[in-house]
């Protein structure tokens, strides 16, 4: 794909609010009219390169202009996120044992919900404090009727863990799962916390870069 069609594909996905800030924030029909426009993509990505996606941005050796927004589309990015949350959140689903509960997690995660439970893929050891925080936090979200609540609760923490691996092994990505979604829902690098040993995330994360988006 040449960098021109590139750049087009990453700014259709671009959540709106990376586009400027507070008084700085290009009106809706403006950032419009500079998607549909060549001299428009050029000036957004040349600010998204000078901001918030340099490394996103910048021409990668033997891939070229955004590679990685082109291998990890947003269904692809979502996906991993998602297992990355389950995984996370794997020493509280683990012990949760009652049937409503159980059943919930079954049905609104899947193949995640296996993915949690495999102590192949990840032990799930982690320290006391930090085991009843989970299992707090997934208990407070299993309390809510709306299925939602405890989904975003492992998004959450499957967009850190994906950010903190990714900042060090491929920062492109991590520019890109954060350009996804509306600003708003990021918290600054140096406040997020991850458990997860960084040889499983990488596995997952080579898992879904190879694995079919129709699979």
């Amino acid at each position: 794909m040449s960098g021109t069609a590139a750049l087009r594909t990453i700014l259709s996905e671009v959540d709106p609010s990376w586009h400027g800030d507070g008084p700085d924030r290009i009106e809706p029909e403006l950032l419009a009219a500079a998607r549909n426009s060549a001299l428009g993509r050029r000036l957004l990505g040349r600010w998204l390169a000078a901001g918030d996606a340099p490394a996103l941005l910048a021409p990668q050796p033997g891939e070229g202009f955004g590679a990685a927004a082109l291998r990890w589309p947003r269904a692809r990015v979502e996906r991993l996120v998602r297992d990355l949350g389950a995984l996370a959140y794997a020493p509280a689903i683990r012990a949760e044992v009652r049937r409503d509960p159980v059943r919930r997690l079954k049905q609104a995660l899947d193949n995640a919900y296996l993915l949690a439970l495999d102590s192949l893929v990840w032990d799930g050891k982690v320290q006391a404090q930090l085991g009843a925080q989970l299992n707090a936090e997934l208990d407070a979200a299993l309390r809510d009727p709306d299925d939602r609540s405890m989904l975003d609760l492992l998004d959450r923490r499957g967009r850190a863990e994906l950010r903190l691996w990714a900042e060090r092994r491929d920062p492109g990505l991590a520019d890109w799962s954060r350009l996804l979604l509306p600003r708003g829902l990021h918290d600054p690098s140096a406040s997020l916390v991850a458990h997860l040993p960084p040889e499983t995330v990488e596995r997952l994360h080579a898992h879904h870069g190879a694995r079919p988006l129709a699979a």
